[in-house]
């Protein structure tokens, strides 16, 4: 029976390589001298495959990749080295157990070969610098393994831990001597000099997320904040739910071996050691809260979320719109009023078409329409699949009249969506939307959308919402 032998968080920066930082690595010493422990430590426990799970391969909105070619390489040339590279041979048994596995859990995943590369754009087999910057360093310690590359894909923090656990149970079925890898940096926001910037949620997202690893609160970082880490920039956060869901059952002992922030991006460096099984799994009490959250949700929708969401269902099951029943209030059957319906999934859009102006005799009709356009038509997404269903979340935008203005003083992103008209060319932004922080992010953003370029002559229109969710 095969076993998972130890885990570790490692950062990925390219600058920590002597070859590219040039000196600069030094700045890090903590992180260097961390990642030359766990070096250390991975040849002493002579692990015959290493699992590497990463931000920075093709990631899915819906699913986790995997690797499928027989032979993983890949260099650092677009940081201007590519002497350094890695040539690996895939554990091709391994990652067909947990493809095997994660499905028999409806967990989706894309197997990566070269089939993968005609059917999406952009797509690179290549290991990524999430994969090769931390095996850079215990290559020069010991190289005699075989090599899983998993990226990771934005699926939520429960999924991805039962996405884990189905690897634990994969490795269980076969002689490897497993150790894993969860590669991501911290907060890329915890300075004002640094590349990305400075927001106060930085500091605190990895304040939280190291402490939480020192006292092996691994609960606590399941059900860590998204919009905190989204705003903090981090791109390690669901590699790791993914490391704590193969743990799961098992005896850890958690260390932070070294956390800095020189560069304004988080590096930490943790490993978890396994002392054996305990038989005492998180994942069935994350299934039960997650469960009883969207039960919340749902008993809290009010008549117009509620219909947004039965129209979709109902046309996902059945092929056909709902009729409209005795519950709708009147106010959504006397009224017209353009609509905009969003779907969520994991925090993530998964869909939003609306009107400006009313289309439709009334707001209930009007509602039905967008709510099936948003799971269907929206071009940004595919179609939303029946087994997705239980998993969304739904709001709606009842748009008062628009009414232009003349300056960007009379805008309030708060308050007001906008609205921008060159010719026949258009677009619409919602107001109040996570992510945009002033006017002026808010007009890029909808000229964008529009294709207007700021130089052209424009008009704006702004109009108020209520907000349904």
């Amino acid at each position: 029976m095969g076993n998972i032998l130890s885990s570790y968080l490692c950062p990925h920066p390219p600058i920590i390589i002597n070859e590219i930082g040039k000196g600069r690595e030094k700045k890090v010493k903590d992180t260097l001298e961390s990642l030359n422990l766990v070096a250390k430590d991975i040849k002493e426990k002579s692990p015959t495959t290493i699992i590497v799970i990463s931000p920075h391969g093709p990631v899915f909105r819906d699913a986790i990749a995997i690797n499928y070619q027989k032979t993983l390489s890949g260099d650092l040339r677009n940081f201007g080295c590519s002497e350094v590279s890695n040539i690996k041979e895939n554990n091709i048994k391994l990652v067909d157990k947990i493809l095997n596995k994660s499905k028999s859990r409806d967990i989706n995943t894309v197997k990566l070969d070269k089939e993968s590369t005609r059917m999406y754009r952009n797509i690179t087999l290549d290991l990524d610098h999430g994969v090769q910057v931390p095996l850079h360093f215990i290559d020069q310690e010991y190289n005699n393994y075989k090599l899983v590359h998993i990226t990771y894909g934005l699926l939520g923090s429960e999924e991805l831990y039962n996405f884990g656990r189905a690897i634990k149970n994969a490795v269980k079925e076969t002689d490897e001597r497993v150790v894993i890898i969860a590669s991501g940096d911290l907060s890329h926001k915890l300075t004002e000099d640094g590349p990305y910037g400075y927001d106060p949620s930085g500091p605190k997202f990895d304040r939280l997320l190291t402490n939480f690893i020192k006292n092996k609160k691994y609960e606590e970082i399941i059900n860590l904040d998204k919009n905190l880490a989204k705003k903090a920039g981090e791109c390690g956060l669901n590699s790791i739910n993914i490391m704590l869901g193969a743990l799961d059952g098992y005896e850890t002992v958690p260390t932070v071996l070294s956390y800095e922030g020189t560069f304004g991006v988080g590096y930490a460096v943790a490993k978890f050691d396994i002392k054996g099984e305990n038989n005492k799994s998180l994942l069935e009490k994350i299934n039960s809260e997650a469960k009883e959250k969207m039960k919340r949700l749902r008993d809290d929708e009010d008549s117009y979320v509620k219909l947004a969401r039965k129209s979709l269902e109902y046309f996902i099951k059945k092929g056909k719109r709902i009729n409209l029943d005795n519950e709708i209030p009147e106010e959504m059957i006397e009224k017209k009023a353009g609509t905009f319906v969003s779907i969520k999934k994991n925090g993530n859009l998964r869909g939003c078409i609306g009107t400006i102006l009313p289309t439709k005799k009334n707001i209930a009709n009007e509602i039905i329409d967008n709510a099936i356009k948003a799971g269907t038509e929206d071009p940004r997404f595919y179609s939303i699949q029946e087994n997705e269903l239980k998993n969304l979340v739904y709001s709606v935008d009842i748009l008062g009249k628009p009414e232009k203005v003349n300056s960007i003083d009379d805008l309030d992103i708060n308050r007001y969506g906008v609205i921008v008209t060159s010719g026949r060319k258009r677009g619409l932004l919602l107001p109040n939307l996570e992510g945009v922080n002033s006017v002026k992010e808010q007009l890029n953003i909808v000229l964008r959308k529009a294709n207007i370029s700021p130089n052209e002559d424009y008009t704006i229109e702004r109009f108020e919402v209520i907000r349904h969710n």
